[in-house]
């Protein structure tokens, strides 16, 4: 009964997200291969992070019915990339292009481990460099006076006990 209770509850409590499924008709299977693929490589403008594929958002649903709208009219994949980049931008893509304004994109990450890798050798070499601090002969002799009066003391200090 418990358990009983405790799965009533769960349910009630529980809501989950589930939108109609918006199923297309496609004139071959190449069409529809190409609208998948088009899905999963644009971005959602909404979410930033996901595929309009994988997206629930309302822009997302749209820009899908955008591509099957323009693949009805029998536009091929660079038309529809073209319209989209034309619309949204270069963000809309998962992988912008190449140039001037993507350089940083593309070739930070490379850059940074490069500098990194410089980085830690210099740190490295630095430690390796480090030189011994050389202890003069007076130095060792005041060590071993101290000694020399600490165990004395230590042993005074035994006897009174």
């Amino acid at each position: 009964m418990k358990t009983l209770i405790v799965a009533v509850f769960a349910m009630l409590v529980t809501t989950a997200y589930a939108g109609p499924v918006v199923t297309y008709d496609f004139a071959s299977a190449e069409q529809e291969a190409l609208f998948n693929r088009l899905s999963d490589e644009l971005r959602c403008l909404v979410c930033q992070n996901q595929a309009i594929s994988d997206s629930n958002a309302e822009l997302a649903r749209d820009l899908r019915d955008e591509i099957y709208s323009m693949l009805q009219q029998g536009k091929n994949e660079d038309e529809i990339v073209e319209f989209m980049v034309a619309r949204y931008g270069d963000f809309v893509l998962y992988r912008p292009p190449v140039k001037p304004v993507t350089w940083l994109l593309w070739f930070g990450p490379a850059l940074a481990l490069i500098v990194g890798f410089f980085v830690v050798i210099r740190i490295v070499k630095k430690q390796r460099q480090a030189v011994a601090v050389e202890i003069s002969s007076e130095d060792i002799e005041l060590l071993e006076a101290l000694r020399a009066q600490a165990q004395a003391e230590t042993k005074t200090e035994d006897g009174k006990a």
